[in-house]
């Protein structure tokens, strides 16, 4: 027997799951959030769940907002339940539920007017944002927001109806500077280098299209603080529902499974004011960049290390991916010589023992986490988690041989087969494009070094083309395992 989730049955629901600590009618909404995904719902909502549990900051609850067909699905399948959240946080031994009810309401995406009209509430103070590192509008190459997107051209074309997340902020700090109310803070949570940076490149470079003026207020009167995210959150799919219900008998639309493990660090930039996050564990610091390198090179570039050969090899999640050999020593020697080597140091942080932190999580056998997850999004991605480490290691005359095995392997994947021939699904806003370069690639390596707005100028550099030429043609030659023992013999 199973209690379907809702604001009626939560006392039901209390026999197996912690349920929210606090009155939920006494919350009233100062944070608007785009992208109401599953790190959202396991991050951020449950940093606010907490606080809201202390009794304190209760008008700073979120209201949920989006722009894709995607958000709609979520959006009504959230209301269905009132707009509460099962979160599932487990170890190896342990799996604890959790309902959290920090969200009290989320705006039909798509309606750019209702939108609008929220973000001008004076009692809005925060957006926030989790829209993937795809959602940027960033050129992959020069790392800098991109103005002729398609997107952003309709949004400066049609700026009564904007259609994207930066269009529906400026549309609201527009109203608010015609009423005379105190712009809100744009926060961006996701997992991106300089986040805050990129995401003031975006409102401003939307409102450069627009009037040079009004991106000028914008630059000198809206703060965009920085921020460093982490916590481990694999998609939602039947298999965790059905885990939901078997283990603590509740049946939730779309729960959230995670691990226990969460970090946040937050540049203390909010002119109109924040809640109290430090009580519930978020770390408020002057400077983000050398905590986000960290995460960013290290997990992330973790992350990108062990997916390919892994995806290519047939294992499907990421702990049976850590449980092989040839996987696991690939990741640490990577990361040994190559990629923690070029890490700036982070201060009260031994990166040795953030690296054996990061092993542990991904070994984690309960959270389920697929390599196909690892594996998407590949143009996005290579280019903030693996090119930035080659660079830098290119630019020093240092080698590049276990990075580059790591382009290759990427590569290899994007050929859209694994080693036993077992068709990959496309796995990449791209796909077309990098699947056609790929069997370019297999020939003529460089055609894939040829994709510029990936690797910009380090295509160019001829040690980084032998040594990715090299490890490529020994893919094709003979496999992905016999390549990661010749490198991890030094034979490569």
């Amino acid at each position: 027997m199973t209690t379907k989730l809702s604001a009626a049955t939560l006392d039901a629901v209390a026999g197996t799951a912690s349920i929210p600590q606090y009155d939920r009618s006494s919350l009233t909404a100062g944070i608007v959030h785009f992208g109401v995904g599953n790190f959202h719902r396991a991050h951020q909502a449950v940093y606010l769940d907490d606080l809201f549990a202390t009794g304190s900051d209760h008008d700073w609850a979120l209201v949920g907002a989006g722009v894709r067909a995607a958000d709609e699905a979520m959006r009504q399948k959230l209301l269905d339940q009132d707009l509460l959240t099962t979160v599932v946080e487990q170890e190896a031994e342990t799996s604890t539920a959790r309902v959290t009810g920090a969200m009290i309401d989320y705006l039909q995406p798509g309606d750019s007017a209702a939108i609008i009209d929220k973000l001008s509430d004076p009692a809005i103070r925060i957006v926030s944002l989790t829209i993937t590192e795809g959602g940027y509008y960033i050129d992959p190459a020069s790392q800098k927001f991109d103005p002729k997107h398609p997107d952003i051209a309709y949004d400066a074309a049609h700026f009564d109806a904007p259609r994207t997340a930066f269009g529906l902020i400026l549309g609201g700090l527009l109203a608010r500077r015609a009423a005379g109310v105190q712009p809100f803070t744009v926060m961006s949570c996701d997992n991106i280098p300089g986040n805050g940076h990129v995401t003031e490149n975006a409102v401003i470079g939307l409102a450069a299209l627009l009037d040079p003026e009004l991106a000028t207020w914008v630059k000198a009167n809206v703060a965009f603080p920085n921020g460093m995210v982490d916590r481990i959150t694999p998609a939602t799919s039947d298999r965790e529902r059905a885990l939901l219900a078997d283990d603590f008998a509740i049946e939730d639309n779309w729960p959230v499974f995670c691990e226990n493990f969460r970090q946040w660090v937050l540049e203390d930039k909010f002119p109109a004011g924040r809640p109290a996050l430090e009580k519930v564990g978020v770390q408020f610091v002057d400077d983000v960049a050398p905590y986000e390198h960290m995460k960013i090179r290290i997990l992330n570039g973790g992350h990108a290390t062990i997916a390919y050969p892994a995806g290519l090899m047939d294992i499907h999640f990421v702990h049976a991916a850590m449980e092989n050999q040839l996987v696991a020593a690939f990741l640490r020697k990577v990361e040994n010589d190559e990629i923690i080597p070029v890490v700036p140091p982070v201060p009260d942080t031994n990166l040795d023992d953030y690296l054996a932190l990061c092993t542990r999580r991904f070994a984690n056998p309960k959270i389920g986490d697929t390599v196909r997850r690892l594996a998407f999004d590949g143009s996005n991605r290579q280019p903030k988690f693996i090119i930035p480490s080659a660079a830098d290691r290119v630019a020093a005359g240092q080698s590049v041989t276990g990075l580059t095995l790591v382009s290759a392997l990427w590569c290899r994947y994007c050929f859209g087969t694994t080693d036993s021939g077992a068709p990959i699904e496309p796995n990449d806003p791209s796909w077309e494009r990098l699947t056609t370069q790929a069997k370019l690639a297999k020939d003529d390596p460089g055609a894939w070094l040829a994709m510029s707005d990936i690797y910009g100028d380090l295509a160019n550099d001829a040690r980084f083309a032998a040594a990715f030429s090299h490890a490529l043609t020994t893919l094709w030659s003979i496999g992905t395992k016999a390549t990661l023992e010749r490198y991890l013999a030094d034979q490569l």
